[in-house]
């Protein structure tokens, strides 16, 4: 046990996890892309970009002009897609697809947190369609995701209403602790990305997990822990630490499309775009 229980006479705190290469080991949105494919919502040229994609998020991090290129990407793919079958796709497919990749040393963390009576928040850019079913299935008690406009007739227009990346993070953050009653100085974070470092300077005990090359830096120069999780084990796998019981997710911030941002598409697929 890492700490101990929060006394609560003293203000509450909670630990703000990035969700993709930090709590699982691939990209959320980019793992449902062969069930996507397979629901009739993307092509097979789409299908084949997004593995690539998913290839080349594995082997490094994404700067800022390539999240926006993937943004745009993205948001453009999503349009016209009914927001209900997203959902159902999703939900008959998320315990194959994201149980069997969720880090051990992650979920361990959770549930100490837990413990440790700290709410545990989801922040990820990716859309909440995949984020809040995966929050659910981590128990975290809230979810903070992109979010994207749903037409009338109950598809996404290709619009992105809310965008949970860089400092919009740490306004979430923010916003949170001031609703919740979260003391920041006492709060944790963690990510891989240096996409992320409005949001890790924005709490007391920021931790980089997995990190890209400028947040190793950024993070050695301030004196950050660093942490390295290589072990995805499918939860049902896990044997209980103790006997806290799991919390539904409690969806804080954005609800929107599962296409909307991930953190794992890259330029390459917006640049050829145009061959599709």
């Amino acid at each position: 046990m890492l700490w101990d229980v929060e006394n609560h006479s003293l203000p509450r705190a909670a630990a703000f996890f990035d969700l993709d290469k930090t709590v699982i080991a691939k990209s959320s949105t980019l793992t449902f892309s062969k069930s996507f494919y397979q629901g009739g919502l993307i092509n097979r040229r789409d299908a084949l970009r997004t593995a690539y994609a998913q290839f080349v998020f594995l082997a490094g991090g994404l700067d800022h002009d390539q999240m926006e290129r993937m943004r745009e990407y993205l948001s453009a793919l999503c349009r016209g897609w009914n927001v209900q079958q997203v959902r159902e796709i999703v939900a008959e497919t998320l315990h194959d697809l994201i149980d069997p990749i969720i880090y051990d040393e992650a979920a361990s963390l959770i549930e100490e947190h837990h413990a440790a009576g700290r709410d545990v928040v989801i922040v990820s850019t990716s859309g909440a369609e995949v984020v809040e079913p995966v929050g659910e299935l981590l128990g975290a008690d809230r979810v903070v995701a992109t979010r994207m406009v749903v037409g009338d007739d109950g598809c996404f227009t290709g619009e992105v209403e809310y965008y949970a990346y860089g400092p919009t993070k740490a306004e979430a953050v923010k916003e949170l602790a001031a609703s919740e009653g979260y003391d920041l100085e006492r709060c944790y974070a963690y990510s891989d990305s240096a996409t992320d470092l409005p949001m890790l300077r924005t709490v007391g005990h920021p931790h980089a997990v997995n990190p890209d090359r400028a947040l190793r830096r950024e993070a050695l120069a301030r004196g950050w822990p660093v942490l390295e999780f290589r072990r995805p084990v499918p939860l049902k796998k896990r044997l209980p630490t103790f006997s806290v019981p799991p919390r539904p997710a409690l969806v804080a911030a954005a609800a929107i499309s599962a296409a909307a941002a991930t953190a794992g598409l890259v330029w390459y697929t917006s640049r050829r775009r145009g061959t599709t």
